[in-house]
């Protein structure tokens, strides 16, 4: 009866968790912050944007780019001065740079002109880009393969419309939910990868098609495996088999 009595009691007992918001600055080690420490560095919101500088649009490297923003102006006075700052930048070429505050943050900017209005960007931190690590290589390009790549990208050269672009997964989501709704059997897709093929193989394969699609002739089926200019990479840190390139001395003698 005394360890029942005993067990009970501790059921009972609430189970008291203390969270606190800190930042490990070594394995284990914390150092935390009070409410109030964290409301101290806050800071208010601000309608008002500091342009520090301007500089050109093609200096600003895109993967600075963070969220986009239609910005308007605050009363009649405001509309002239974005009018003539608009105006400036778009015949200088720059945009401009600076500081706001949103969500009690303050936050790196660029501004530039779009039409008749403004579109502001936030900017990332250089401490959050991370440095590439491209691998430098001074081997020689094949220049049959660039110019069969180049003809290809001539042949799909065409204009950016954002309207084409579809998110297959919420579609193939909103399929499913569907089917689930409605009691439908649901049969999983099986997805194929792509073959990792020689580089100018695959070149001449997607130049063939799109010259039978750009003229059409009987012709044997062809290989529909790589249907796109499909560049192979690597993910996971994982290693995976490289394509062999073919010289150009290798292609001729096979045409031979």
């Amino acid at each position: 009866m005394t360890r029942a009595r005993h067990r009970d009691q501790q059921r009972a007992d609430p189970v008291r968790v203390t969270v606190a918001r800190g930042y490990e600055y070594e394995r284990g080690q914390f150092v935390t912050f009070t409410p109030a420490e964290l409301k101290a560095l806050d800071v208010e919101s601000s309608k008002i944007i500091d342009l520090e500088t301007f500089v050109p649009r093609a200096e600003v490297d895109p993967v600075y780019f963070s969220n986009p923003y239609y910005i308007y102006p605050d009363g009649p006075i405001a509309v002239e001065t974005f009018r003539v700052i608009g105006a400036a930048m778009t015949e200088a070429g720059e945009v401009g740079i600076g500081r706001v505050t949103l969500s009690r943050r303050e936050r790196p900017v660029m501004v530039e002109p779009r039409g008749a209005g403004m579109v502001l960007i936030t900017l990332r931190a250089s401490e959050e880009v991370r440095a590439s690590a491209f691998e430098r290589s001074d081997a020689e390009i094949d220049p049959d393969m660039v110019a069969i790549a180049e003809t290809i990208i001539k042949r799909r050269s065409g204009r950016f419309d954002p309207a084409s672009f579809r998110d297959r997964y919420q579609e193939a989501l909103r399929e499913l939910i569907e089917a689930k709704m409605k009691g439908l059997p649901i049969k999983p897709k099986q997805i194929a990868a792509p073959p990792v093929l020689d580089l100018m193989a695959a070149l001449k394969r997607s130049l063939a098609q799109e010259t039978a699609a750009a003229k059409p002739r009987r012709r044997a089926a062809a290989d529909r495996r790589q249907t796109s200019l499909l560049l192979p990479m690597s993910g996971k840190k994982k290693e995976t088999a490289k394509p062999v390139p073919v010289t150009a001395k290798q292609s001729r003698r096979r045409k031979a």
